[in-house]
């Protein structure tokens, strides 16, 4: 009789051990890359940690009118990144929906590639990071994981953002961060960025290249209390022989519980177009071939967490667009304000950034009479967006 009874309570507990494992095994936890959830083993090391970067959505896009509806994967990013020691790491990361063509590319990397470099902790003050990367230039859009925004400036949208250099970090204090980085100024040929370079009439400009073709950057990351942060940045990039592209970008954030606002403040001046949007407006034959150019933009936005998993935001935008000086024909001033704006819900189901979200983004672009005078009309365009963003734990 007592071996039954231990054979029963024995079996029992066993049956209940397997029982609360395949409970557990049941239920995801937001926080557990999915191959524990498949494999239920434990990852136990920080070398390697991959991810799958998505935003996507349901789109209605309107200009004097309804025009379609359409399902869009904005966003697909693969990421793999971790320390191999204590002073070393690495990262690599990819977007999916780009070409992956790196011919005729100076640093012989495709642009589908954010990052392919490798981290170095020489001591608790500085730090290293080789190979392509993001330009530490400043702002807090600018410093956003790309999924988590909705809708980026003209400044951001036209610009060249991953290149390849080295990153020079200094921790002035365990709050405050100093980066020197020193970065290819462009990703493909000369001709291949700048295009033919034709005037008003007609005539090539002696444009050459650079000897080196840089852009060298001075960063500002700073911390005061987790309430009030900065990213200031300042650069200087060269465009050709004798024409340089001068960068500015100043972003405060504020933090107070359940609000957080950021402003950012941004300037262009470029002696040969880099953007480009003055010289489509212009309309000179070919390349960006306008001279002596100035872009200008603020952005703006504030989030409101009003319960845990709801999140409510605003956001606007103000850009110009002008010409600094009189040349090959083309007046002074500005050509051409344009203006975003932005307002959408947002809902965490888990602790992850996991959200689902419905989205209003509206852009209306004003032009001043010397564009009008080119052919150039006001117009406006509106976006409805119904989707999800996530940064899924693969490994």
């Amino acid at each position: 009789m007592k071996k039954l009874i231990f054979m029963l309570l024995l079996t029992g507990s066993i049956q209940g051990i397997y029982a609360q494992k395949a409970e557990k095994k049941d239920k995801f936890s937001p926080n557990t890359p999915l191959f524990e959830e498949l494999t239920d083993v434990k990852k136990k090391t920080d070398k390697f940690n991959l991810y799958l970067n998505m935003q996507g959505s349901f789109d209605a896009h309107f200009r004097d009118g309804f025009q379609e509806g359409d399902f869009n994967m904005h966003q697909l990013r693969i990421e793999a990144k971790g320390n191999i020691n204590n002073w070393l790491s690495y990262r690599y990361r990819q977007r999916l929906n780009r070409s992956n063509d790196a011919n005729g590319m100076i640093d012989n990397l495709p642009t589908s590639i954010d990052y392919a470099g490798i981290g170095i902790q020489l001591n608790e003050q500085f730090s290293l990071f080789a190979g392509k990367q993001c330009a530490a230039y400043g702002g807090f859009e600018f410093d956003l994981n790309p999924i988590d925004v909705y809708q980026y400036c003209d400044m951001i949208d036209y610009m060249s953002n991953f290149m390849t250099g080295l990153n020079v970090g200094y921790n002035i204090t365990p709050d405050q961060q100093l980066n020197l980085q020193i970065l290819n100024s462009r990703n493909g040929s000369f001709d291949s960025t700048y295009g033919i370079t034709e005037d008003a009439e007609g005539n090539v400009p002696d444009l050459k290249s650079g000897k080196m073709p840089l852009v060298y950057t001075l960063n500002w990351n700073g911390n005061f209390n987790n309430v009030f942060k900065t990213r200031w940045s300042a650069s200087i990039m060269n465009e050709a022989k004798n024409h340089n592209m001068y960068y500015y970008a100043i972003g405060n954030e504020l933090n107070l519980g359940k609000w957080n606002a950021f402003v950012d403040f941004m300037y262009s001046k470029e002696d040969i177009d880099r953007k480009g949007i003055i010289t489509s407006i212009v309309g000179h034959q070919g390349g960006h071939n306008v001279f002596d150019t100035g872009y200008l933009s603020v952005v703006a936005k504030c989030n409101y967490r009003f319960l845990p998993k709801w999140n409510a935001f605003v956001k606007g935008m103000y850009e110009t667009a002008s010409v600094t000086k009189v040349s090959e024909g083309v007046e002074k001033g500005n050509y051409r304000t344009s203006w975003g704006y932005l307002a959408g819900i947002e809902f965490y189901p888990m602790e992850t950034n996991l959200h689902f979200f419905v989205t209003y983004v509206g852009r209306c672009y004003d032009f001043t009479s010397r564009a009008k005078a080119l052919g150039e009309t006001d117009y406006t365009t509106n976006r409805v967006s119904v989707g999800f963003i996530w940064q899924m734990p693969v490994f």
